[in-house]
């Protein structure tokens, strides 16, 4: 979705082009999964952080299109809001040693350069799942949604002719509900999301290792609990961003279209390429833009890649043409901030526990049907480190509902084994993964942090200004770039 596409008004011979090169480039990327630079046996690590422009008064600014032409930096998009901007890090090859060191300094040396141009401007950027001084106002399209022709496409296609409104009701400490026009809501929900590249040949065991693991690590990242001053979800993110592009017909009682974002609705099977037939055969195309510039190079499967960038599963396989051809793990879940190490530690937890439940999880998927992951994720998601987890029973049949710290302990040495398989230097390792231990022995999460922070402020103001007082805290000390296990 990051592309500058050229946009019209799609006919019915767009839509059956589309469909045609779709399943042409299945074919191609089935065999072309065969060859060797898919299955190479080292890892390499990628990364995207959505951030937050907030003003002197921690409010949505405005501001990407200045940034992005004061910058003029490739490694930088806009995104849906004209307050949110998309960072994009260089991949860093496993084959030289180290992994998350070179991410990390390029990540404080990139947000250094942003936040010179944003200051320039008033601004300041902010890592956060949901800035929590959002107002109602800011999620209409207007004057909020970036003026670009994907984003007025992407709204067309998923609102239909009918200009169809979205619809949110989610259930916490408070109760939100909210209908709207438009796509800005989705916009408003920011990640960080890493990429970690693996063989083909192993990929489905990875990518079930990562459903697995996911509830888990997002319980230890949560970092979105505030809503317009509603206090939702541990990680909201995941209810609202699901509901903000779910246009589907829920009236009509003989079908029911899966929805674009999901957990996915079971186990991978044999191949990795079987990942993108599903996506192709659940999802109607809502971009069909065909390629005529490059048709020379159908390597690039641009047809395939832009469809499956339309579809958003909160672990998605890609592929990508670089390096003659490879497969990755996209790891969608993880929340933008609190700080940059803590994005870091996350990422390290995330793929240690993917890493490390490989080997066994031929052993968890047989015993624990999808369903139970699916319901996990949503529990983790919705009371994070409080979480109640259904888990397969030790050395006996069944399952039995755990709390999901329990868990977490038990399967932080395994974490820490896996992180051997990428044979880097064991000093960034452990250095990130202090501050992991240090947050699950102190049960420290950014949105445990926000709430505490909040209610601090709530016994004397009001919602709107304690969640200002609390964003202006939390924006200090991230700028200070310690783990939020040391915030005051």
């Amino acid at each position: 979705m990051g592309r500058q596409l050229k946009l019209k008004d799609f006919t019915p011979k767009d839509y059956e082009e589309f469909s045609i090169r779709l399943h042409t480039q299945l074919q191609e990327l089935r065999e072309g999964i065969k060859g060797s630079s898919f299955n190479k046996r080292h890892f390499s690590l990628g990364a995207e952080l959505e951030v937050y422009l907030v003003d002197d008064e921690g409010r949505p600014a405005n501001v990407n299109e200045e940034i992005l032409e004061a910058a003029r930096d490739p490694r930088l998009t806009p995104e849906i809001n004209r307050y949110n901007l998309e960072l994009n890090f260089t991949p860093v090859d496993g084959c030289h040693g180290a992994l998350f060191n070179p991410l990390e300094k390029e990540m404080y040396s990139l947000f250094d350069t942003v936040q010179g141009h944003a200051r320039k401007l008033g601004a300041d950027i902010v890592p956060i799942g949901i800035l929590p001084t959002l107002e109602k106002g800011h999620l209409e399209e207007g004057s909020m949604m970036t003026d670009r022709d994907r984003y007025h496409a992407l709204r067309k296609s998923l609102c239909g002719p009918e200009d169809k409104p979205y619809k949110i009701n989610i259930t916490g400490l408070d109760t939100l509900t909210l209908s709207g026009k438009g796509v800005c809501v989705e916009g408003a929900n920011t990640s960080f999301q890493i990429h970690l590249r693996l063989p083909a040949d192993e990929f489905t065991d990875y990518f079930n290792a990562a459903q697995l693991a996911t509830p888990l690590f997002l319980a230890l990242s949560a970092n979105s609990p505030l809503v317009l001053g509603h206090r939702l979800w541990q990680e909201s993110r995941i209810a609202l961003f699901k509901q903000s592009v779910d246009f589907r017909d829920h009236e009509n009682p003989e079908w029911k279209q899966p929805s674009r974002v999901s957990f996915g609705y079971g186990w991978a099977r044999k191949e990795a390429w079987e990942l993108f037939m599903e996506s192709v055969a659940l999802y109607p195309p809502l971009l069909p833009v065909i390629n005529d510039l490059d048709e020379s190079d159908s390597t690039t499967l641009f047809e395939l890649c832009l469809h499956h960038g339309t579809i958003w599963p909160w672990n998605r396989a890609v592929y990508g043409a670089g390096d003659e051809g490879h497969l990755r793990i996209e790891f969608r879940s993880l929340p933008a901030g609190p700080s940059i190490v803590d994005m870091m530690a996350n990422a390290v937890l995330a793929i240690g526990l993917t890493l490390g439940f490989k080997d066994t999880i031929d052993y968890y998927s047989a015993r624990l049907p999808f369903r139970f992951a699916e319901y996990n994720f949503y529990r983790a998601a919705q009371r994070g480190l409080g979480a109640r987890l259904i888990w397969p029973k030790v050395g006996q049949g069944g399952v039995l509902e755990r709390p999901i710290t329990d868990i977490i302990q038990e399967f932080l040495p395994v974490a820490r084994e896996g992180l051997k398989r990428l044979e880097t230097c064991p000093d960034e390792i452990d250095r990130l993964w202090k501050i992991v231990e240090q947050r699950f022995e102190k049960r420290t999460t950014g949105a445990k942090w926000q709430l505490d922070r909040f209610e601090h402020y709530r016994k004397n103001c009001s919602v709107e200004e304690s969640c200002h007082r609390m964003l202006v805290d939390y924006r200090n000390n991230m700028m200070a770039r310690g783990s939020v296990v040391d915030w005051c």
